[in-house]
């Protein structure tokens, strides 16, 4: 007899999966050596496998959003993976799982032994051995752990690097929610650290490859049938991962000449979408180095507008929202500015959405099994409610007290500004009560003007009234707005660009020890070229930090919004 389960139990499954995996990801990043080591598993896989986070969305849609979203090689194996994984209702779990892992290996051009395949296969045993139904948790999870722990012995780069596989360890993560959940086990939490034991930390002694190449992703619409096509490309570059769907070729490379392989590409078809990132080896595993040692961790929202490398640089934990548009949900702090704010200009309907709170439930968990001390300085009460969700999840679960909760009365740039110089103090060893006590200070003499440049988005997402905001920019009213404790409070209304710099600069008189945050939405040119200077000569002395405004805050407030956010350099005293 056949074991048949039903499409919404499998995706509620992989909705469970996917929240287990975005609580380990960084620390899948902080072991990402091979084929590159460039610190990016767990990010790829996020964006990869996010179309899972909602499992209300049905089958078909599921699959359809997967096939186009894998990103990077971990990410797009994944895929290929899960697009055939979750269509078993037709078929037994075990058939079905071999499908599966045939159409991951058959999308990689040179499969390697030692990589997430090894899990795929320890899979397909334990799911075949076991007959009928669904083999007893415990012996699923010890066979797949084992094939994650043989991982670090399969590879040069991760033998000296000391470290097991973190594509393999990340679909270790993914199943463990998986199959917890499929078999309605009881979701007791265990570090990785626990069962990976000497397995997780980059050995100082690693040094990876320094040849810098670019990571390509495309989708490419073959213009005539032919079967050799996939070798072809395969032959283009390194590390290919190429998929086929309905959407067309699914590619992925790691080339030094992009624009080479795009011109080489363009005759075999239409590509239909291209994007080239530059990847830097080892600079992303090195900056988790600085933070080996035992000190507090500061956690904070990615509706602070910190980018997702700054907050690495500082140890900063950041928690993701959600940004959905086209279809698409991508993690906050994952997402580039540019794109976004191109589909709000076009008139694209764009959103936001929180993450679960299971999934911030497992974040909390993880940030305290590999810390210890935490202090979590939460996005302002008055705007969400992350604040309420971790105090819940510390009463039921924090026995040890290794988390502290502080309502930031913040959000975007301010919530950035008390953060950023939390981080600092931490790095410096401050103790959890030190650090309070200057989180309190900061509450309070942190200030922040957002600059709105039309009220139309503030319309669209409810925060104004049709009324208003037809008012507003018939007569080109440009309000300034202050997120505090209590909520938003408008401080002005003005006409132009010129009168908002005008404001900025009166707000920064007399006040030379300042630490700054300049935030831009699609203007980061005009506050590059124009705002900036004039600020550094008004302040000679302050720190002033050029970045994007948080997505969140963007996404509701429009593009051509930009944001100042201040405070006193000697609250870090």
């Amino acid at each position: 007899m056949k074991t048949r389960i039903s499409n919404n139990k499998l995706l509620c499954g992989a909705k469970a999966g996917y929240e287990n995996l975005c609580a380990w990801a960084d620390l899948l990043d902080s072991i990402n050596v091979f084929p590159v080591a460039d610190g990016d598993t767990g990010m790829n896989l996020r964006v990869s496998l996010a179309p899972l986070r909602d499992c209300g969305q049905g089958l078909d849609v599921s699959l359809k959003l997967l096939q186009s979203n894998g990103r990077g090689n971990s990410g797009n194996i994944a895929v290929a993976f899960f697009s055939e994984f979750l269509k078993a209702d037709q078929f037994s779990l075990a058939d079905q799982a071999e499908k599966a892992r045939d159409r991951a290996r058959l999308a990689i051009a040179v499969p390697r032994a030692g990589t997430m395949l090894e899990v795929f296969d320890a899979l397909c045993g334990v799911l075949r051995d076991n007959g009928p139904g669904l083999p007893a948790y415990p012996v699923l999870r010890d066979c797949l752990r084992q094939a994650v722990a043989a991982t670090k012995f399969r590879l040069p780069e991760l033998e000296v690097a000391g470290v097991v596989d973190s594509g393999a360890l990340g679909m270790f993560v993914f199943f463990d929610g998986f199959f917890k959940d499929l078999g309605g086990q009881q979701k007791e939490f265990t570090p990785l650290m626990d069962i990976f034991e000497g397995m997780l930390l980059v050995t100082d002694t690693f040094v990876a490859a320094g040849k810098k190449e670019h990571c390509v992703e495309a989708t490419l619409a073959p213009g005539h049938a032919d079967s050799d096509i996939s070798s072809k490309i395969a032959e283009l570059g390194n590390s290919a991962v190429i998929a086929k769907s309905e959407h067309g070729m699914k590619i992925h490379l790691h080339t030094d000449d992009p624009g080479k392989l795009r011109k080489t590409l363009s005759p075999l078809g239409d590509l239909l979408d291209w994007s080239e990132e530059v990847m830097a080896p080892m600079k992303r595993i090195r900056d988790y180095a600085k933070f080996s040692t035992n000190r507090v961790r500061i956690m904070t929202d990615a509706a602070a507008s910190i980018p997702q490398e700054l907050g690495r640089n500082h140890g900063v934990i950041l928690l993701d929202s959600y940004i959905l548009a086209s279809d698409r949900a991508v993690p906050e702090s994952l997402l580039s500015p540019e794109p976004l704010y191109a589909l709000m200009r076009a008139g694209e309907k764009v959103t936001t959405a929180q993450a679960s709170n299971d999934e911030r439930y497992l974040h909390y968990q993880a940030a305290c099994a590999r810390y210890g001390d935490v202090l979590y300085i939460a996005t302002g009460s008055a705007f969400t409610g992350n604040y309420a969700t971790a105090l819940s999840w510390k009463k039921q679960y924090d026995v040890n007290g290794d988390m502290a909760i502080v309502d930031s009365g913040a959000a975007s740039g301010r919530l950035a500004v008390i953060t950023l110089l939390a981080a600092r103090l931490a790095e410096s060893g401050a103790s959890m009560q030190e650090l309070l006590s200057s989180v309190t200070s900061l509450t309070d003499s942190a200030e922040e003007y957002v600059f709105i440049n039309e009220l139309k988005y503030l319309v669209a997402g409810g925060r104004v009234s049709k009324t208003k905001g037809l008012f507003g920019d018939l007569f080109h009213m440009k309000p300034v707005i202050s997120p505090m404790a209590e909520g938003v409070r408008k401080v002005a209304v003005l006409r132009n660009r010129d009168a908002q710099l005008g404001f900025a600069l009166e707000r920064i008189e007399d006040r030379p020890d300042l630490f700054v945050l300049l935030q831009y939405t699609d203007n980061r040119e005009w506050l590059t070229e124009e705002v900036e200077p004039q600020l550094r000569q008004k302040l000679p002395r302050a720190e002033i930090l050029l970045l994007p405004l948080s997505l969140s805050s963007g996404v509701h407030m429009g593009p051509g919004t930009w944001s100042l956010a201040v405070a006193p350099l000697e609250k870090l005293q």
